[in-house]
């Protein structure tokens, strides 16, 4: 066709990974986003722009430009636990200069890992926070149609009662619409305090805390202890580890990846 752009072969490969896919990963945004981009005629691959769907790509040496901007494509995966320290900020760099998690993976940033923090704790909760370069991974970990289960220890003014334990299960209407925890149990009752563990898979901003403030049981503690599979356990705050292959494994399946 007259006008049409020629692909360049060197650019594409049938043993590569499809475009759309490396865009994710590069985090340019969900797999269906990059299909977007792509039916516009919004992305490059060598000087090349792509309009057809599944276009296969070698990651080690093709450039790729969106809206004429190179995006960076990370081949190695990278999947971190983090156990985030009360105090610290859920983002990669803070304005005002508090401590963030961007400080705790300063080196990797700084050798040219692009990680994204798979949703947020605020500052006052500690726990577990993934982060990972895979865009789409972490995308669909925060989607709430995935439903992806995070476990919540909190501590709480007040005993809470069987019947508050039902009334969470069954759902509360919040100022931003209802939400049911998937699972809630006491753990300990001491001196007029609960401890109680809360699993849901909702990631709206503060959820745990605005629940148990609605059923009149403020929190003084919170901590995430588990995403999904993936267990906090022993690790210290502040500290990184690296998802075994099992754990990762879990992930993607659990986000059908």
């Amino acid at each position: 066709m007259v006008g049409a752009a020629l692909p360049d072969t060197q650019a594409f490969s049938e043993e590569g990974v499809r475009l759309q896919k490396v865009l994710a990963q590069a985090g340019v945004g969900s797999r269906r986003v990059c299909e977007h981009l792509i039916d516009k005629g919004r992305i490059e691959v060598n000087g090349t722009k792509v309009t057809k769907q599944g276009m296969r790509i070698d990651p080690k040496t093709a450039v790729v430009k969106v809206d004429g901007m190179r995006v960076m494509i990370t081949e190695e995966l990278v999947h971190l636990a983090l156990n985030k320290p009360i105090g610290w900020q859920s983002t990669m760099a803070d304005e005002m200069g508090r401590p963030c998690v961007g400080d705790l993976v300063a080196e990797r940033i700084a050798a040219g890992q692009r990680l994204f923090h798979v949703g947020r704790l605020d500052a006052e909760t500690e726990g577990l926070l993934l982060l990972t370069n895979d865009g789409e991974l972490a995308h669909r970990l925060m989607h709430p149609s995935y439903k992806v289960r995070k476990t919540y220890l909190a501590d709480v003014d007040g005993v809470v009662s069987r019947e508050t334990l039902r009334t969470l299960k069954e759902g509360i209407e919040l100022e931003d619409g209802p939400v049911a925890v998937d699972e809630c149990a006491n753990l300990d009752i001491h001196e007029g305090s609960t401890l109680i563990k809360i699993v849901l898979h909702e990631g709206r901003k503060h959820i745990v805390r605005r629940l148990l403030e609605h059923v009149g049981h403020p929190v003084t503690r919170l901590v995430r202890t588990q995403v999904g599979t993936v267990p906090l356990g022993e690790q210290r705050p502040g500290t990184l580890r690296v998802l075994n292959g099992q754990e990762v494994g879990a992930l993607y399946k659990a986000v059908g990846l």
